[in-house]
């Protein structure tokens, strides 16, 4: 929609290819899979302790259609991870609701369950590799004046 010119700006996760489209830091996010601790201690007791939460839980994700979900994606075949049983949701907010009344295991930027994690509502499942971190700004077309210097100002970064 930017490279239409339908859109002015977006914040996003930054995209591998940009085309005429300018990309403007402004934080990095980490991804990372939480669930409640009772979903992991009943999988436990049904599966055992050394049970793979990948093979055996449900894992929700974000749909294939989403750059997130694509950077996970990418590092489940790094690393030779295989979910089986995938629920999948088209918004982040609605997998961090399933996550908090215990369906399963949800991928999540876990700058968005920041309170969750830090009052225990969640925990944070321990990955032997961490999923890499990715740059989040503003992409914008640099074609649409006077729209850029405007919102550039706005932003301060001009």
């Amino acid at each position: 929609m930017l490279e239409q010119q339908q859109l002015d700006i977006g914040l996003v996760a930054e995209p591998k290819s940009r085309r005429n489209l300018k990309f403007l830091p402004v934080m990095q996010i980490n991804d990372g899979f939480v669930c409640t601790k009772s979903y992991l201690e009943n999988l436990f007791l049904r599966e055992g302790r050394d049970t793979d939460i990948f093979s055996e839980g449900t894992v929700m994700l974000l749909d294939r259609n989403n750059m997130s979900r694509a950077h996970v994606d990418a590092w489940f075949a790094e690393n030779n991870v295989e979910p089986r049983h995938i629920l999948e949701a088209t918004t982040m907010d609605l997998i961090i609701e399933f996550a908090k009344i215990g369906i399963g295991v949800s991928c999540v930027v876990k700058q968005f369950v920041k309170n969750e994690l830090s009052n225990g509502s969640l925990i944070e499942i321990n990955l032997p590799n961490a999923i890499p971190p990715r740059e989040t700004g503003f992409l914008y077309n640099q074609n649409i004046q006077p729209f850029n210097d405007n919102i550039l100002r706005l932003i301060n970064i001009n």
